[in-house]
């Protein structure tokens, strides 16, 4: 049974098909932009083609800004470029940018000259900011107001300028110099009197960001005060853009499938649409690094081949070992890449989370150690293999998940991304040390084993 958006759809291909335009038109335009994307998504294209002799470049624009950044770029490559321009004339200019940003220079060049001379000159502005900082996700598109002016003569401004903005709920006052001296909530505005002066009205104490901010503390300022927007200004306090709460969403969408990715061991984020081999590509780098710390675990099970060959069953446990230390550490390495993404973690908290891990390694490296040893004791009839198994995990899983939160903190001391501390990294990592105290314990007592 189909459900309510399906049938829409069903009837807007019938109609789209069977060349009736003017229906099409009325029916598509009625529904949220967030859906008029997901229909264009859904046609092939033959029928994009179409849309786009049906419909006006300010509402297609509308369609694509809800569509996600990393599928974009085909629809532009096969629209006609004047078209395309007009579009993106008719964006938000920071949405706008970054579309721009994923088209090749040659391409972007031709945009920039089809396009107005006054928004080509405000996306020229935007391009120059370095990639994922408060710059290159700001818009221009705002309205500020001067403090000395009255409230009337605000709210006039407001009325003429309101409607090229992104977002009036909240009007930052600059002086003459355009420096950012305050801030005023639209309701204050409309409820003030209207010969009150906006610089007696306004809040002097504004929270605002410099340009070369990184988009990730932006995020988590947004997060910390509730903000709908937020000011960016330059390193003289002139009012630049502003930052809106729906970039910030895209942001935080985009920081947490990156991190993801990381601690995947993926180096850049995969789409579904990818190929095989791009997917490969990906994957790749990494898994050849960790194909060679692997060599060096098998070399270091080599380096005690006199001690397997005496006792053999030793090597039945080795699986259980180096998987349990490679996830307890894992564990520590996600609660530990999280406290540093989000900033919980100061100094003093990060000793904690350290020996707070370490007491929880201790804990849960108890009582594993303890359950294998009834189990090899119950099932082998071996007091001592158990006791040494059991020994050994309790030792492993104490220090995989100290290693596991204490990578990730000298990585972030290092100006690293601790997300680079993937899970199969510190696994890997793991694997040698867990190895090297098993077999360095079975050595030592080999006597006991015999």
């Amino acid at each position: 049974m189909l459900n309510t958006q399906e049938v829409k759809f069903k009837i807007l291909e019938k109609n789209l098909n069977g060349g009736n335009n003017k229906l099409f038109r009325e029916e598509l335009l009625v529904l949220h932009p967030y859906e008029q994307a997901m229909f264009f998504i859904k046609q092939p294209e033959e029928g994009r083609r179409e849309l786009y002799k049906i419909l006006f470049p300010g509402e297609v624009s509308n369609i694509m800004e809800h569509i996600d950044l990393e599928d974009i770029e085909p629809y532009f490559a096969e629209m006609d470029p004047r078209f395309a321009s007009a579009i993106l004339e008719n964006m938000a200019t920071d949405d706008a940018v970054d579309i721009l940003k994923l088209l090749d220079k040659e391409k972007l060049a031709s945009f920039l000259t089809i396009m107005d001379k006054t928004e080509a000159e405000e996306i020229k502005q935007l391009l120059d900011y370095e990639e994922k900082t408060a710059g290159s996700i700001m818009t221009t598109e705002f309205v500020a107001i001067y403090h000395r002016d009255t409230v009337k003569q605000t709210l006039q401004q407001l009325k003429h300028e309101a409607p090229g903005a992104e977002t009036i709920y909240y009007l930052y006052v600059i002086d003459e110099d355009k420096h950012l001296v305050g801030v005023v909530s639209l309701r204050d505005l409309i409820i003030a009197n209207d010969e009150a002066i906006v610089g007696d009205i306004m809040g002097k104490s504004v929270v605002y960001v410099s340009a070369a901010k990184d988009q990730e503390v932006v995020a988590y300022m947004f997060r910390d005060y509730d903000f709908l927007a937020l000011p960016v200004v330059d390193f003289q306090k002139h009012l630049l853009g502003i930052i809106t709460v729906d970039d910030i969403l895209d942001v935080m969408d985009e920081e947490a499938n990156e991190d993801y990715s990381k601690l995947a061991a993926v180096g850049d984020q995969e789409r579904l649409e990818d190929s095989p081999f791009k997917s490969a590509k990906k994957r790749l780098p990494w898994l050849i690094i960790l194909l060679f710390l692997g060599m060096m675990t098998a070399s270091l099970i080599g380096m005690f081949e006199e001690t397997i060959e005496k006792v053999a069953i030793l090597a039945i446990f080795i699986p259980v070992i180096a998987g349990m230390s490679g996830n307890t550490g894992t564990q520590a390495l996600a609660v530990a890449v999280r406290g540093l993404a989000t900033g919980d973690y100061g100094k003093g908290s990060k000793l904690k989370l350290m020996l707070k891990e370490a007491g929880t390694g201790l804990i849960t490296g108890s009582v594993c150690g303890l359950l294998i040893f009834i189990v090899i004791f119950l099932w082998k009839g071996n007091f001592f293999l158990g006791l040494l198994v059991g020994f050994a995990i309790l030792v492993t899983l104490t220090i995989a998940t100290l290693t596991g939160s204490l990578i990730p903190i000298l990585m972030d001391k290092m100006k690293i991304d601790p997300a680079v501390a993937s899970g199969p990294f510190i696994t890997t990592i793991n694997d040698l040390i867990s190895v090297s105290i098993y077999f360095g314990l079975a050595t030592t007592f080999m006597k006991y084993l015999i």
